[in-house]
């Protein structure tokens, strides 16, 4: 494993310096740092360095940045820079201060219906975003979604979900988490958009019941519930949840495919048009409470002025009878006025000495508030001593220095004297979540797609790597990286080198350019080689066609290699005229913006 402590200090580019390492993935390590340029704080994923001098490694790490660079949306880690210096191969991005949704859940189970919608919203609109600019993330679930502090969604790993092929086609192998796996990529077939919403609709169907929709012994038992499609309805589960959100969770994570949303816009409209009639209804309750609401919806109000005279009708009252009942209306309101203003004294008096009056009449008895940093939170809140005087709220923080459940910070601070009160002193715990690692499991000298479904099944992602090999079984694993017993974070990549044989073949590499990208793929499986997700670029071809390709057509490359195309998205689109003096200039949802294909400088500003 890489020496992590090696970068602590560096400055990279003489503009960002590197601070600490805040967590380990299987391609690359990630540190917080400073950018002076622009004084705020960063993340930078670092190639690691046995791959960085692997130039498909770095190519891959390249092609990852421009495609996460591409997708700019409130919901989605933004990518700031990319670039390589001295060496190192590295990534700049946002520095996020918050918790998965799965560490979220782990500590508070199911979501309320309410909360659960706040965030299926948020993940769709992401969602929305990055399909259209043609990029699928391929392996939604909770642990690759972020919830900052202020509940904003923020959904990570696009660029290397998107652009890893995550599967080789000439097998059964799968992509993506097992629990959370669309049933065509559970089939090994290609997924698209729609892989994404039935991922999705996995992830609202345990947030709102606190359990996932299927499960097993085996990564092979769940897959197949997957492509069974046969799930317990969460209203069975939870009967709290509305039957419309429960329809809406059902159908995206439908396994006939063309029975699901077919865009993340259908899935967000429907969302969007449930929250506006629970609104609504919500609304019609609160105005309810001063009237009676008719069965239109319409709120009648039956407070009527006693100086409103009667209309004549054949049982209308004497005019001494409606004086007589004058009077006697006006001195109910008079009474109904004195009793109004008593009731709102008595209420001054007990705010008054709740809040003040007590303490100048009574001798108040004071507590210094405890030092609970460094102590387990659960401790803290089960010990009677302090529930007693105390009322704890818990904030969670990510601190891969601090234990998971170990208090970090508290308000009020400790030592600090405090009255004590009936209704408690309020403090806030601030609790760390830690770093969740798992312990590679050894799968070396075992058939590689059953060493991805043990390995999957352990929280892994897989990515095989060939290589030639004169003592190990073809198609056998020989090693891992990480290796077996190494501690890596749950969800990370490990990298299973599987024999190729005694050597690894080659094979011609076809000409691609001027196909359409369907033909080149087929073209590509049929020579053996894999395919890389595509980057699309503005041309003069046709859109779908292959414009450029990875290995020039006619070289001799090894068998089982990733090759990369670049696609035709068709001619840039001609820009809207400026308006002349006496027009209004209209304002624009576009941004225009057109990636080009040329290498990006380093040390250049961020966007």
């Amino acid at each position: 494993m890489d020496n992590m402590d090696k970068y602590l200090g560096r400055m990279l580019d003489d503009r960002y310096e590197i601070i600490e390492p805040i967590g380990v993935g299987g391609m690359a390590v990630v540190y917080k740092a400073m950018c002076h340029r622009l004084n705020r704080y960063v993340a930078i994923k670092i190639l690691r360095d046995e791959f960085a001098r692997d130039e498909e490694f770095r190519k891959r790490f390249q092609t990852e940045a421009q495609a996460v660079a591409m997708l700019s949306h409130p919901n989605i880690v933004s990518v700031y820079d990319v670039s390589h210096t001295e060496g190192v191969e590295y990534i700049v991005m946002e520095l996020i201060d918050g918790i998965t949704l799965m560490q979220y859940m782990k500590r508070k189970g199911a979501l309320g219906w309410k909360e659960a919608l706040h965030f299926s919203v948020q993940i769709s609109k992401a969602l929305e975003h990055a399909h259209e600019k043609g990029i699928v993330h391929r392996d939604i679930k909770p642990q690759n979604v972020m919830i900052l502090r202020d509940g904003t969604i923020k959904v990570a790993d696009f660029g290397i979900a998107a652009l890893e092929s995550a599967q080789e086609k000439k097998s059964d192998q799968t992509v993506g988490s097992v629990h959370y796996i669309a049933p065509e990529q559970a089939r090994g077939e290609a997924p698209d958009p729609r892989s994404d919403i039935y991922s999705l609709g996995v992830v609202m169907y345990e947030m709102l019941t606190g359990t996932r929709p299927y499960d097993g012994d085996t990564a092979e038992q769940i897959a197949r519930q997957h492509i069974a499609g046969n799930p317990v309805p969460p209203g069975d589960v939870n009967p709290d949840i509305p039957d419309e959100l429960e329809r809406i969770t059902l159908k995206a994570m439908s396994a006939d495919i063309n029975a699901r949303y077919q865009t993340a816009t259908e899935l967000l409209t429907d969302l969007e048009d449930f929250r506006q009639q629970q609104a609504a209804a919500a609304a019609r309750a609160d105005a309810a409470q001063g009237g009676e609401i008719s069965e239109e919806g319409y709120l009648y109000d039956f407070n009527i002025s006693p100086d409103v005279t009667p209309l004549g009708n054949a049982g209308e009252m004497t005019k001494e009878k409606y004086q007589l009942r004058r009077r006697r209306a006006r001195k109910v309101s008079i009474l109904s006025g004195v009793c109004g203003v008593l009731v709102f004294m008595i209420a001054v008096f007990i705010f008054l000495w709740n809040y003040w009056l007590k303490d100048i009449f009574s001798v108040a008895e004071r507590v210094n508030v405890p030092s609970f940093v460094g102590m387990d939170y659960q401790e803290v809140i089960d010990n009677p001593n302090y529930t007693s005087i105390f009322s704890f709220s818990i904030e969670l923080a990510i601190d891969p220095s601090v234990p998971d459940g170990e208090v970090i910070s508290q308000d009020p601070e400790a030592d600090r004297s405090m009255m004590i009160v009936p209704e408690k002193i309020a403090v806030t715990l601030t609790v760390s979540t830690g770093v969740v690692e798992t312990e590679v499991i050894d799968v070396t000298n075992i058939q590689y797609q059953e060493a991805t479904i043990q390995l999957q099944n352990a929280g892994f992602r897989v990515e095989p790597v060939y290589e030639a090999n004169d003592t190990v079984t073809e198609d056998y694993v020989i090693r891992t990286q990480p290796a077996a017993g190494e501690s890596i974070a749950a969800g990370d990549t490990v990298y299973i080198y599987i024999s190729a044989g005694p050597e690894i073949k080659t094979v011609t590499m076809p000409q691609l350019v001027g196909m359409s990208l369907e033909s080149a793929v087929e073209r590509l499986e049929s020579s053996g080689l894999s395919y890389g997700e595509p980057t699309y670029l503005h041309s003069d071809y046709d859109a779908g066609t292959v414009i450029r390709q990875s290995v020039t057509a006619y070289e001799e490359v090894e068998e089982h290699s990733r090759i990369y195309l670049w696609v035709s998205s068709g001619p840039e689109p001609t820009p809207t005229p400026s308006p002349t003096p006496s027009e209004e200039p209209q304002e624009s949802e576009d941004p225009g913006y057109v990636f080009i294909d040329e290498p990006v400088e380093s040390g250049g500003e961020e966007p």
